[in-house]
């Protein structure tokens, strides 16, 4: 059995890290949202936030849209002529998956000064998809709701975590070694 773990070390620290890291980073964030999180920002601050920005992409597309707080749930309805399309909850800011991919660069660490950057760029980059995203399926609703359940439960979807699986090779061919030219 020690032979097999010292086999696998490199794969099992990955793992530990990884599923260790998000776990306190899971942890971390609820307490945050049951008892950190501002009663001035409905539902969350975050949410609350990544509503707004939605809505300022939506009407610099020329769309009036307006971000109204749910009555009956907690989140910001995006509303177009009184109607609203789409709605964002707490699932829809991309604390989640910045977690996760976080997690994940944190169990493959590399020099500290490159790591941490690819971190901070990679968690911008999935920020303002995600805010494009949101913004995008509003208008994508409007035009086309008869697609609602491709567009939110498939095509959308894919675009936040494809972007974050891309990070992920991308950060790992990184670490490739270049072959070398046998002559």
């Amino acid at each position: 059995m020690l032979k097999l773990i010292y086999k696998y070390k490199s794969v099992l620290r990955f793992l530990v890290i990884f599923i260790g890291s998000y776990l306190i980073f899971v942890t971390l964030y609820n307490l945050f949202l049951t008892y950190g999180s501002s009663k001035t920002y409905y539902p969350d601050i975050i949410t609350h936030t990544v509503a707004n920005q939605s809505q300022s992409v939506i009407n610099a597309l020329g769309y009036a849209m307006e971000v109204v707080p749910s009555k009956r749930e907690a989140a910001m309805n995006l509303n177009y002529n009184d109607t609203t399309l789409a709605r964002v909850v707490e699932g829809c800011n991309s604390v989640s998956i910045l977690l996760l991919f976080i997690a994940f660069m944190l169990a493959f660490f590399g020099e500290t000064k490159r790591t941490l950057l690819y971190i901070f760029s990679g968690a911008v980059l999935i920020y303002a998809i995600n805010i494009l995203r949101i913004a995008l399926l509003t208008i994508a609703l409007y035009k086309y709701p008869e697609y609602t359940e491709l567009l939110h439960g498939t095509i959308f979807p894919a675009v936040i975590y494809g972007t974050v699986f891309f990070l992920w090779v991308g950060w790992i061919q990184s670490y490739r070694k270049p072959e070398k030219n046998e002559k």
